[in-house]
C-alpha cells in the first residue's frame, strides 16, 4: 500500500472563515460588494485577479461554502472544451439531484483561449452556474470582451510584510504539525520579506524552516538557508509585472530621477528580464525623450549595448546602468517625436503630392525640358549658404511647422537658429 503523502502547510492552514483571510480587506469588509454578495448567500460570477499567494483559491472555496453550493474546480492549464462542458453537465446534474448550484472554479482562465471562454457564456447568463475566474494576468487584456461583460473583476492585492507576518504567526499558533516550532521576530520578518507578497510562499519557507530547525527554534541562521534559493521577486516575462516594471522605468528616466530608474533595472534585472531587453529600451528613451536636447544620450545609450554585447552579465550591466543614469540626468525634449507623428498625420491625409518641379533632379534632357529643377536654388551659393525664402513643401499642401525645439539643452541653441532662419524667410507659416 502506498504511502500518502503530507498535506502541505498552505493547504492545511487554508482559512475557513472570512477573517482568516488577510490582506484582502478592501475586499471584503463588511459593506463591501463581494463581502455583501458572501454574506447574502447570493454570489455572482466574478473574476479574481491578484497576484499568485493572495487567495483567490480560499475566496472560491468560501463562495462555495457560504452560498451552500457545490464547488468544482477546471484547470485552464490541462482542461480543454471538452472538460468544459463535462463541468457544466455535472453543475446541471447536481442541480437537478440536490437542488444546489455549482460554483465552477478556474483556475489560471487567461489561459483559455476565446473558444474555450465562450464556452461558459450561455451558462453564466442562465444562471446554471456560478463562475469564478482566477488569473495572474489583467483581464481587459487576457479575456474576451464577451467573458468580461457576464462577470465582476475583483482586484486582490499582494500581501503586505505585516500581513504576512500575522500569518506566521497564525500558523504557528494554529496549524498541525507546527505544535513547538518558534520563531524569533527578526526572524519571521526575513520570511515574510523573502515571500515577496505571496502567502504561500510564506508558508512553504516556513514549513521547510521548521524542517531545517527539527521542530524547535527557528532562527536567522535557519531562515538564511531557506530564503538564499528563494530571492526571485514577482516578474512574468511578457505579463504585467513585465510591463508595469518597463513602464516605471521608462517614465523614472524620462522624469529625471536616476535613483528610481537604478531601482527599476536592478528589480527587473533580479527578476530575470534579458539585458538586451533594456539595452533597446534605454535607446529608445535616448531618442524618444531626450532627442536633440543631448543628442549624447543617443551615442551613450548604444555604445553601452556593444559593451553589454562584448562583456555580458554581469559586468555589462553596468555599462547600461551608466547609460540609464545619463538619460535620467540629461535634458528632456520629445519634440522630434512629436514632429514625426505630425508629419505622418499629414503624409497620410494628403496621399501622393507630387514633389515641386524646383526640387526635382534634372538627369536627363526630358526631365530638363519639363522644367524639373528650374528655379532651384543652390543653398551653398547663397549668403550665408542658405536660400532664404524657398519653399521645400508640396504646394498643394503649404508650408507646415512640425519641429518645435524646447528651451532645454542643445535644442536652445537649435531654437534660436530656426528662429532666425524663419526671420530671412526660410520658412513661412
Amino acid at each position: 500500500m502506498t504511502a500518502s503523502l503530507p498535506t502541505p502547510l498552505a493547504e492545511r492552514l487554508r482559512p475557513q472563515h472570512l477573517a482568516d483571510i488577510v490582506g484582502q480587506s478592501h475586499l471584503l469588509e463588511p459593506g463591501k460588494p463581494l463581502r455583501h454578495a458572501l454574506d447574502s448567500g447570493t454570489p455572482h460570477s466574478l473574476v479574481l485577479w491578484g497576484p499568485p499567494g493572495t487567495g483567490k483559491t480560499t475566496i472560491a472555496k468560501l463562495i462555495a461554502r457560504l452560498a451552500e453550493a457545490e464547488f468544482l474546480e477546471v484547470s485552464a492549464v490541462l482542461s480543454g472544451v471538452k472538460e468544459i462542458r463535462a463541468a457544466v453537465e455535472e453543475a446541471a446534474a447536481n442541480t437537478r439531484a440536490y437542488g444546489r448550484r455549482t460554483v465552477v472554479f478556474v483556475d489560471e482562465v487567461h489561459r483559455f483561449n476565446k473558444a474555450q471562454q465562450d464556452a461558459f457564456l450561455p451558462h453564466i447568463e442562465s444562471g446554471g452556474i456560478i463562475f469564478v475566474g482566477a488569473t495572474t494576468e489583467n483581464p481587459s487584456f487576457a479575456l474576451n470582451n464577451a467573458l468580461l461583460s457576464r462577470v465582476r473583476v475583483y482586484v486582490l492585492k499582494a500581501l503586505t510584510v505585516p500581513a504576512i507576518e500575522s500569518l506566521l504567526t497564525r500558523a504557528l499558533n494554529e496549524a498541525p504539525g507546527m505544535a513547538g516550532v518558534q520563531l524569533d521576530d527578526t526572524a519571521r520578518k526575513r520570511l515574510a520579506e523573502a515571500a515577496d507578497g505571496d502567502g504561500r510562499r510564506a508558508l512553504n519557507l516556513l514549513e521547510l524552516a521548521g524542517e531545517l530547525a527539527e521542530g524547535q527554534r527557528i532562527d536567522e541562521a535557519v531562515v538564511a538557508r531557506v530564503v538564499s534559493g528563494a530571492g526571485v521577486r514577482r516578474f512574468d516575462r511578457g505579463g504585467d509585472e513585465f510591463h508595469e516594471q518597463i513602464s516605471a522605468l521608462h517614465k523614472s528616466v524620462r522624469g529625471s530621477d536616476p535613483d528610481a530608474a537604478l531601482y527599476w533595472f536592478a528589480r527587473m534585472v533580479d527578476g530575470g528580464c534579458d539585458p538586451e531587453y533594456l539595452a533597446r529600451r534605454i535607446l529608445r528613451i535616448a531618442s524618444e525623450d531626450i532627442g536633440n536636447a543631448d543628442p549624447r544620450a543617443l551615442h551613450l545609450a548604444l555604445d553601452a549595448w556593444q559593451v553589454y554585447e562584448r562583456l555580458g552579465t554581469p559586468e555589462g550591466e553596468l555599462a547600461l546602468a551608466q547609460a540609464l543614469v545619463y538619460c535620467a540626468c540629461a535634458a528632456k525634449s520629445n519634440a522630434v517625436y512629436t514632429a514625426l507623428s505630425k508629419a505622418r498625420e499629414d503624409a497620410t491625409r494628403s496621399g501622393s503630392l507630387r514633389v515641386p518641379a524646383h526640387l526635382r533632379n534634372a538627369s536627363t534632357r526630358l526631365a530638363s525640358e519639363l522644367g524639373h529643377g528650374r528655379g532651384y536654388r543652390y543653398d551653398h551659393d547663397e549668403p550665408g549658404a542658405h536660400a532664404a525664402g524657398q519653399e521645400y513643401f508640396p504646394p498643394e499642401l503649404g508650408a507646415r511647422r512640425y519641429y518645435e525645439p524646447v528651451e532645454r539643452g542643445l535644442e536652445i541653441q537649435i531654437a534660436e537658429k530656426l528662429r532666425r532662419l524663419r526671420q530671412e524667410g526660410s520658412h513661412k507659416p
